[in-house]
């Protein structure tokens, strides 16, 4: 048989970008749980327990925003958008 002509650093290239998306699909997962409980936490009545959820996202959301996971207007809008649902929920 004969070998292909695929460069090493291509296949190395496309193995990272593998793990990454799995990293970043991961996270962007996690993102969504995390709201998600939020928002569930708002319709109730805990206001102690949904602010702790509120900055524990606003946190998640900045680093996934630092290493590119999500664009940072993004992120931005989505802290704000939050903020506004907690404003209503107190």
């Amino acid at each position: 048989m004969p070998k292909t002509n695929v460069r090493k650093s291509a296949v190395k290239t496309q193995r990272n970008s593998e793990k990454a998306r799995i990293r970043n699909k991961s996270c962007r997962n996690k993102l969504a749980t995390m709201e998600k409980s939020l928002r569930a936490a708002a319709a109730g009545d805990d206001a102690a327990a949904t602010l702790e959820l509120y900055k524990a996202q606003c946190s998640a959301l900045d680093k996934a925003a630092k290493v590119g996971i999500i664009h940072t207007n993004k992120a931005n809008r989505k802290k704000s958008r939050l903020a506004t649902l907690l404003k209503i929920a107190k």
